[in-house]
């Protein structure tokens, strides 16, 4: 009866974008449209809303839609604690940005093209949350893929440097240290295919090697395809998958694409860091994982693997994020380096969950404590990462410089963005709730590690990255208002949605504190362990002194490092290009071989040859033939006299 809902939820955003994009040659028609996009979304929020307050319609029930019945395959959604919330978050983050959007984008030379594309963007993220097909799925995972081309290389005339990631005409000998918008889109969408075709593969493995050929996440038994699988298969399989999560999220070595994505609108950015894209790789490691119940299955050979592997990839790529961070000005590609941290211990935490039995660390109802940790971490990181976006696109808007700038004096003037920041940054790093608390259940999870598996990296490795964390973030809010160099433009009059966007965003902030204060009293309680009071205390510190000194000169040279990336965009732009060549280059050599062997060389000439010695016998006189029968009569009868055939 309620079935209606979900068509409803997926396809209002998409078709109220529709009439915009047809109507992209008539320009004045076309700047009236936006709002239509808008509220096309706003059905969607309406939507996700009305799933998550109606349990009893909705909780832990499966919604099927045939699909395509001769493979069995049907579109299963299925709405349990982790789509439900994360439904509701991913339309209320795309609403308040469409409608910052609508001042940010009013002066757009593409409104068709960004608004139709923003929407599918949303209309994806959310197939993506609420599926339980993993081809299902795999549809949403390819609508992101394409409509992040699409928005990130938005403005593909590279005529405004202002659009620009890197420093003007910087170069390391070869390396290019800049990158217009046109190459933005390009490198988002090369990488993330590189993780897409092996992620599909393995999704047909699962299909192959299921019971019955079952998909359905929340149905697949995830033990009898493991050991049908073996060890060998289920580490393939299960990497290959992981492929697709860790390009989409930016996790080493695939995280250049996500400085470089920059390029594109704020409104993309803010999107594309809190809600979607990014967020979808660390979404659905937890929901399969909310499913695969690998702490129940240490008898499997090879999981145990799979899982250390995605801890310490997501806790590395944690610490590098944040290291790389410490040394950037750009305000957006500080700000992605940052996302790149939260979303590996996003991933630390998540794989943690193998380690850690139920019996010991659950919360109300049996679940994983490490999986509820990571998923609220995603939901405060959304929302306050997508404040700090919604505020630097304000800032380039005020300063037309995406570089940090701005003293005291320009964030008195900038009040509302300047109290946002204050608010999204200590609420985010960890020594405010909401976030203290989330991260003190992810102090206690890796201390969990310490304790019972003998296992001191992984909680190094989160201390490490919380305190540079902490670090950069102070340091984004002391060079843009409090610190920075006097901004040599500024227009702070207007922007009036800008400002009720980041404001509204930041908000929400103050209703998670009253959720997990309520809902997860676990969280809350870890928050008075030692351990986590210790790193609390570091964070706090590290805080005040980034804010206090956002720049040390001493350390500029390590700084220009790190703002290099660490020079990891060679392996983007040298590297892995030098190997597509070579390989790409055997490949072509082969090709020739082949084409020489079959089709120019060997057996041309060999069929010459056969035919001209064909030919040579064909001379029409009977003699010439009865000598050739006798010819071979004699050499058969010879043959059966030596290996004794004749009787």
């Amino acid at each position: 009866m309620n079935e209606w809902i979900f068509p409803v939820l997926f396809l209002a955003p998409v078709l109220s974008s529709i009439p915009i994009a047809l109507a992209y040659r008539r320009k004045e028609l076309v700047r009236k449209m936006p709002p239509l996009s808008v509220a096309g979304i706003f059905v969607s929020l309406i939507c996700s809303l009305y799933i998550l307050f109606h349990p009893e319609i909705f909780m832990d029930k499966s919604f099927s839609y045939e699909w395509i019945p001769q493979l069995g395959i049907d579109m299963v959604l299925r709405i349990d604690y982790l789509s439900a919330s994360m439904g509701v978050i991913t339309a209320l983050i795309a609403f308040i940005i469409a409608i910052y959007g609508l001042d940010y984008m009013k002066d757009d030379y593409r409104l068709p093209w960004y608004w139709f594309f923003f929407n599918l963007f949303t209309a994806s993220m959310l197939l993506v949350v609420y599926s339980d097909n993993l081809f299902l799925l795999f549809v949403g995972w390819e609508g992101l893929g394409i409509a992040s081309w699409g928005l990130i290389g938005h403005w593909y005339r590279d005529d405004d440097e202002i659009t620009f990631v890197g420093v003007p005409e910087r170069r390391l000998g070869p390396l290019k240290l800049w990158w217009p918008p046109s190459f933005g889109g390009w490198r988002a969408i090369s990488t993330i295919r590189f993780g897409d075709v092996p992620m599909f593969l393995a999704i047909a493995a699962i299909w192959m090697l299921s019971d019955g050929h079952n998909i359905n996440i929340s149905e697949i038994n995830w033990e009898s395809l493991f050991l049908k699988a073996g060890a060998a298969g289920t580490i393939i399989i299960f990497t290959m998958f992981l492929l697709g999560l860790f390009t989409k999220s930016a996790q080493l070595p695939f995280s250049e694409w996500l400085m470089t994505a920059m390029t594109g609108p704020t409104t993309v950015s803010a999107l594309l860091h809190s809600a979607t894209m990014v967020a979808a790789g660390a979404f659905v490691f937890i929901k399969v994982s909310w499913y695969i119940h690998p702490w129940d299955l240490h008898h499997v050979e090879g999981l145990e693997f799979v899982y250390a592997l995605v801890l310490f990839v997501g806790l590395v790529s944690a610490l590098y994020g944040a290291l790389v961070a410490t040394g950037m000005l750009e305000r957006k590609v500080l700000l992605a380096a940052s996302t790149m941290s939260s979303l590996g211990l996003m991933f630390g935490s998540a794989a943690a969950s193998y380690w850690i039995p139920t019996h010991e660390h659950a919360v109300g109802g049996g679940m994983n404590f490490a999986l509820l940790a990571a998923f609220w971490y995603m939901a405060v990181h959304a929302f306050a990462k997508a404040t700090l976006f919604l505020v630097s696109g304000h800032l380039i808007h005020a300063t037309h410089s995406r570089f940090s700038e701005g003293d005291l004096e320009f964030g008195k003037k900038m009040l509302p963005a300047f109290l946002a920041t204050v608010l999204a940054t200590a609420l985010l790093v960890g020594f405010l709730p909401p976030a203290y608390w989330v991260k003190s259940a992810m102090d206690e999870v890796m201390e969990h590690l310490l304790i019972h598996e003998k296992m001191s990296i992984p909680l190094f490795l989160l201390v490490a990255a919380s305190i540079c964390y902490a670090a950069i973030l102070a340091r984004f809010l002391s060079l843009n208002f409090l610190k920075g160099e006097k901004p040599h433009h500024e227009h702070v009059e207007g922007a009036t949605l800008m400002k009720a966007g980041y404001l509204m965003m930041v908000s929400v902030l103050f209703i998670l504190i009253f959720i997990i204060l309520t809902q997860l009293p676990e969280f809350v309680s870890a928050g008075f362990m030692p351990a986590s009071l210790a790193v609390g205390s570091a964070v706090f510190i590290a805080y005040i002194g980034a804010v206090l000194r956002p720049r040390i000169s001493a350390l500029s040279k390590i700084g220009t490092f790190f703002n290099d990336r660490m020079l990891l965009p060679a392996l983007n732009d040298f590297i892995a290009p030098a190997i597509g060549f070579a390989v790409a280059k055997a490949v072509n050599y082969g090709n020739k071989g082949i084409d020489a062997f079959c089709n120019t060389k060997v057996m041309p000439a060999l069929f010459e040859i056969i035919s001209k010695g064909i030919r040579a016998i064909q001379t029409g006189y009977l003699k010439d033939y009865t000598k050739i029968v006798l010819g071979f009569v004699m050499f058969f009868l010879i043959l059966s006299a030596i290996w004794g055939v004749m009787p």
